[in-house]
């Protein structure tokens, strides 16, 4: 099932999209729900990202080949970083170079979980029960930031616009083994496997529940795999009128342009 958030005649709206035809939704998402009656179609909307979250949590290091190329240990526990909820942003917007840290901007496919109710001290048997579904998301990092002026992550990674999310939710999913891809300008930038995980979604769900409660529509972005644009013999960086696509296996494609900021 696929769980879209989008606007059409200035109202945001939730629905469920059955091939082309968005239907209403009966109930509560973070509980029970149903599709009821059919209302729009997908050609007539805006898409939207598809969750507004209280906290967006992601994990650093969690791809076996990323910790290669960056030269990094393999961590004994997931890293733990916040991303602002500024950050956010919606399938087919832009993300926009910020003026004060336009020139090492750079992309990391990653796979979103999406909790659906609230999460303290679960273990790994249960955390099936508290995922609503996954998305497609985009870690942008503003690379001079993170490594080198600030030598930490907070400011780099939550520049507005610098997470893009989508394009829907998808619940029926095993997020065990799923091709992940991050394609730029049409070519292939990150091509791997969720099963290159250094700690599964369970595990890490499970992990940041002991150290903070997830509240209903917290968005856990899982690690990024090898091929991201920093840790390349020559780095490829984001750039205006760039196209980047985060593509994954069963959920679909998440689509951003690159401007620059205006103001």
């Amino acid at each position: 099932m696929k769980i879209v958030r989008y606007k059409k005649d200035n109202k945001i709206k939730n629905g469920i999209l059955k091939g082309e035809h968005i239907y209403n939704i009966q109930g509560d998402i973070f509980s029970e729900f149903s599709p009821a009656e059919k209302t729009d179609l997908l050609k007539d909307v805006e898409l939207l990202a598809p969750i507004n979250p209280p906290n967006i949590i992601a994990i650093g290091l969690n791809y076996r080949q990323h910790a290669v190329e960056t030269g990094a240990e393999i961590p004994e526990r997931p890293v733990i970083f916040l991303k602002a909820t500024n950050s956010l942003t919606d399938p087919n917007s832009d993300i926009i170079l910020p003026k004060i840290a336009a020139d090492e901007v750079d992309f990391e496919a990653e796979l979103a979980v999406i909790i659906s109710k609230k999460a303290k001290n679960i273990e790994t048997v249960e955390v099936d029960d508290y995922i609503l579904g996954y998305s497609c998301a985009n870690d942008v990092s503003a690379r001079d930031c993170q490594i080198k002026i600030d030598k930490q992550w907070a400011r780099g990674k939550s520049f507005d616009t610098f997470c893009p999310l989508g394009p829907w939710i998808e619940t029926d999913l095993d997020p065990a083994d799923l091709k992940i891809k991050s394609i730029l300008n049409g070519e292939i930038m990150q091509q791997s496997r969720t099963s290159d995980m250094i700690f599964n979604v369970k595990q890490i769900v499970s992990y940041l529940s002991h150290n903070m409660t997830l509240l209903p529509g917290t968005v856990i972005l899982t690690g990024t795999p090898e091929g991201v644009g920093f840790a390349r013999k020559d780095p490829i960086f984001l750039k205006e009128g760039d196209q980047i696509v985060i593509e994954i296996e069963d959920i679909g494609s998440l689509e951003n342009e690159v401007s620059k900021e205006k103001v």
